[in-house]
């Protein structure tokens, strides 16, 4: 569903279907659910992947860059090991570098079966990371955002990365594989001594709202500490209830995590939380009832991380400049609210940067009115989509 938020903003479900004839897409080739798992598809397979990755006995998942781009492509991980599993091709899969333990938690990764080959492997992973173990891998797929168009099939449009990065190796390797959307994996909460503390020290307790204030794009991306308090003592005055405000920052740097009070305001309790380790997060956003952030990578992250039954709050991304169906996980609980400039970026299958699209005015997150946003969460939060 898409709504009217304010003038100039809107809101747009994360369950809602997009028709292929509303935005610029590229045809899949076929319609997928005419096709049963396992059968051949009616476009050609790349030969020289299938041809090296049915050799290899390891596949090494190797992400470098950032967290948001990480997550986004898991999906296509999770395509290989389904091809690889209709084929009863027995592989050990290991992750490294900065994201191994987050990737574990997806059920991605998997111990060493004994019967697997050994002494070839394929490396998939960013630029960076493939790049770095080329000369240890017999073929190496490197998932970068900007590849994967829109695809269309089924009469639908499939936007979001997740979706676009299945897609598109399932096309490569030329068989149709099992998933469906949503495509992005989910990353289970586990036992941690920080989130424990803090639902001891009463953090955790009633209406409990989660602002990502980090950003790699802080003069576009910032909606700053200021408007998410605003944002939590409307929403908490509406809802008539106390609210606690976690205020979560990047990634830790020299002195590690910081964790800070502020001064109670009248209806919002507030505690900065810098530097906490994606691990944390992890358990930690499941416990809260709302998450709103901008388009970064713990919002994603946010979105992707579950309760053990499954469970946790709505997720709202906000977007600014770029397109709100892209840089989503597709998974029904992740939200966006959306200037006519992001729509525009969605509409055309475009980016304001790639593409150098300038817009009329200089648009900035200030084009999203607490107030407005406020009655987007107190809906979500009420069990009602906007």
């Amino acid at each position: 569903m898409t709504t009217v938020a304010s003038a100039g903003i809107r809101f747009h479900s994360g369950s809602q279907a997009i028709p292929a004839a509303a935005v610029h897409t590229t045809p899949l080739g076929y319609d997928r659910r005419d096709i049963p798992v396992g059968v051949p598809l009616p476009v050609p397979a790349s030969a020289a992947l299938v041809d090296r990755l049915s050799g290899c006995g390891e596949i090494e998942v190797a992400f470098e860059g950032k967290l948001g781009d990480t997550l986004l492509a898991l999906s296509t991980v999770r395509a290989l090991l389904d091809w690889l599993r209709l084929r009863s091709i027995l592989v050990a899969v290991r992750a490294v570098g900065p994201y191994a333990a987050l990737m574990a938690r997806s059920g991605l990764v998997t111990r060493t079966p004994a019967t697997a080959l050994r002494g070839r492997r394929a490396v998939i992973g960013d630029r960076a990371g493939v790049e770095a173990r080329a000369s240890e891998a017999v073929v190496g797929l490197v998932c970068d955002p900007g590849s994967p168009p829109c695809w269309s099939s089924d009469g639908c449009a499939h936007p979001d990365l997740p979706s676009r990065n299945y897609l598109a190796l399932e096309r490569r390797l030329g068989i149709r594989l099992p998933g469906t959307p949503p495509f992005a994996p989910l990353l289970p909460a586990v036992p941690s001594e920080l989130v424990e503390e803090l639902h001891a020290m009463g953090w955790l307790n009633g209406l409990t709202i989660a602002a990502i204030t980090a950003t790699s794009w802080p003069e576009r991306k910032d909606y700053t500490a200021q408007r998410y308090i605003e944002l939590a003592e409307l929403i908490a005055e509406r809802w008539q209830s106390q609210a606690r405000l976690l205020l979560i920052g990047g990634e830790a740097d020299s002195s590690g995590t910081r964790i800070t009070t502020e001064g109670p305001r009248r209806h919002v309790q507030i505690l900065r939380l810098d530097g906490v380790p994606a691990d944390h997060l992890t358990s930690l956003f499941p416990r809260c009832q709302l998450v709103v952030g901008n388009d970064t990578g713990l919002t994603h992250l946010a979105a992707m991380a579950r309760g053990r039954d499954g469970g946790g709050p709505p997720v709202v991304g906000l977007y600014a400049r770029h397109s709100h169906s892209k840089w989503r996980t597709g998974l029904p609980h992740h939200h966006a609210v959306a200037t006519d400039l992001s729509d525009r970026m969605h509409q055309g299958d475009l980016c304001p940067v790639r593409d150098a699209i300038a817009p009329n005015t200089d648009i900035h997150m200030n084009a999203f009115p607490p107030a407005a946003l406020a009655q987007v969460c107190l809906d979500l939060l009420n069990g009602v989509c906007p």
